[in-house]
């Protein structure tokens, strides 16, 4: 059975009880998915992305990324500080220089399985 909006549904209404018991034996808790749908909202933002993926590339500090991006440090700052708070990016001093890169490895994993994702027709 098609809907308005051409959802397929189901034409009664049996209730797989094993398989319903199943997912909410497991099911996360509600701290676990609002914590992770904020994770997922800082990819949301294609400048967050644009930087991501310029720190794959190399360390940089806001200057850099700024040029990179053609934006201003402000903007870059800006977004840097909500990157940080999601633990996505990690910083470290050098003088007076403050060098950003990726805090670790699973981001690049996330980025090149969306990569991967997009690019399935």
């Amino acid at each position: 059975m098609k809907t308005e909006s051409n959802i397929e549904l189901c034409s009664c209404k049996e209730i797989h009880n094993d398989c319903v018991d199943c997912v909410r034996d497991n099911m996360l808790s509600e701290t676990e998915f609002t914590e992770l749908s904020e994770f997922f909202k800082v990819f949301g933002d294609p400048t967050r992305l644009k930087i991501i993926y310029a720190l794959f590339k190399a360390e940089l500090c806001v200057c850099d990324i700024a040029e990179v991006l053609s934006m201003t440090q402000s903007s870059i700052s800006h977004q840097l500080r909500v990157l940080k708070s999601s633990r996505l990016v990690k910083f470290r001093r050098e003088g007076k220089v403050v060098y950003y890169s990726l805090d670790d490895e699973h981001i690049k994993d996330i980025f090149a399985t969306g990569l991967i994702h997009i690019g399935e027709k």
